[in-house]
């Protein structure tokens, strides 16, 4: 894989922008703290800026992707966000935290320009029998900076300071623009739906969507486990502390533990993922994860939570590599952009209301209750996928058939 000059290319671009984002976002959190001294609402902020372009500009930006040529839309992209951190550094000389946030909203901005425009130089020069191991790759890269990001980004700020962190922020994001500026020059590619201009070219992305079985079962597999993932992820502190007894520092162990799970997963991934169909690797995944999920709400005992999370940890790339599989692979390249850009928020969507109801839901049910619930959203995740698996073998015209628009399932 890494032999495919664009997989090399861009996996290192995205190994300088990741490190680049952790040291930014730890070193936003621990000056802003620091600056007002824990006050919640100025910390939550921190989390509207990161998120919501997500929410805002996620279907925006991968229209406007399927429009512009992908290098160039990734050069520029991680340009603009290099000198956005060096224009926040010289607001921060001058004694102003505010525009930290607006900084990080506009970084987070644009890499909803950025991120599908990589979905389509894979989609267009990574052979097909390769994409799974590429995709497993990618969320390794995610788990690694996962375990090692945290740790880095504070280390970086309380031994250097939040000048030295954004300087290094900038240079980090300047280095993957020029890697990625090293990429042959982007083809002509025509378009689909472009003729109303804009917004018609966005309603026909969304259209496309609604058209495609497996991209509207995906959407419906991508709101569950949003959904899933938000009602667990901040009470992850109450199960530290009431099931397993422990002071809430020994969070980080767990997260640890997790992240690095998930980076053995994704490495076991990248060497089976020729030999297993996307929706079968998404499938398996979901299923263990739902189980472990309910297993680690029931848990009172430090070795088996320890152990539920490692499992969850392994299998979790199977449900990341599995879902980006099945997108690119089912859907146009013209479309690429558009299909990844609503897909993403619908998740983050999703999950961001799980996360506002947890709390309330804390106050009348059992943790274990909540994290059965998580559980079986899971598998019904799971099963929203059985329309994708074929209820029996037809003939090798018939699998090889294209559905829905003329995308392909998932074949090996």
């Amino acid at each position: 894989m890494l032999a495919n000059r664009y997989v090399r290319t861009i996996i290192l671009s995205r190994v300088l922008l990741q490190l680049g984002i952790w040291v930014r976002n730890y070193a936003v959190l621990l000056y802003v703290t620091d600056l007002t001294h824990n006050d919640p609402v100025s910390v939550s902020l921190i989390s509207v800026a990161e998120f919501a372009p997500i929410f805002l500009l996620g279907l925006i930006g991968g229209t406007f992707a399927d429009r512009w040529r992908p290098k160039r839309t990734m050069v520029w992209s991680d340009l603009m966000s290099g000198l956005s951190v060096a224009a926040v550094l010289l607001a921060i000389l001058n004694g102003g935290w505010i525009a930290l946030l607006i900084g990080s909203f506009v970084s987070a901005s644009l890499s909803q320009f950025s991120q599908p425009s990589a979905m389509k130089l894979y989609k267009r020069h990574v052979p097909a029998e390769q994409l799974q191991g590429v995709m497993a790759m990618s969320q390794t890269i995610v788990a690694v900076f996962m375990v090692l990001g945290p740790v880095i980004g504070t280390f970086v700020f309380i031994r250097f300071g939040i000048h030295a962190s954004l300087i290094m922020t900038a240079i980090l994001f300047l280095g993957s623009s020029m890697i990625l500026a090293m990429l042959p020059r982007d083809e002509e590619e025509p378009r689909s739906g472009h003729a109303g201009g804009f917004i018609k070219e966005l309603t026909a992305g969304l259209r496309y969507i609604g058209s495609s079985l497996p991209l509207r079962t995906l959407c419906l597999t991508f709101s569950a486990i949003g959904l899933a993932s938000g009602l667990t992820q901040p009470l992850q502190i109450f199960l530290v502390m009431e099931q397993l007894g422990q002071d809430k520092s020994f969070l980080q162990w767990l997260v640890m533990t997790n992240g690095a799970a998930m980076l053995v997963g994704g490495i076991a991934i990248m060497g089976i993922a020729k030999k297993i169909k996307p929706q079968q690797l998404l499938l398996i995944g979901l299923l263990v994860i739902a189980v472990c999920t309910i297993g680690i709400g029931a848990s009172t005992n430090i070795a088996v939570t320890m152990l539920l999370l490692a499992i969850s940890g392994l299998f979790f790339p199977c449900i990341q590599g599995g879902i980006q599989t099945l997108l690119v692979r089912n859907t146009e390249g013209a479309f690429i952009g558009r299909v990844s850009g609503a897909i993403t928020p619908v998740f983050m969507g999703m999950m961001v209301l799980g996360m506002f109801v947890s709390g309330y839901m804390l106050k009348v049910f059992s943790l274990l209750t909540i994290y059965a619930m998580s559980g079986g959203l899971i598998l019904i995740g799971a099963l929203l996928l059985l329309p994708l698996f074929p209820r029996k073998r037809t003939s090798t015209t018939e699998t090889a058939k294209p559905t829905n628009g003329g995308e392909r399932i998932g074949t090996r």
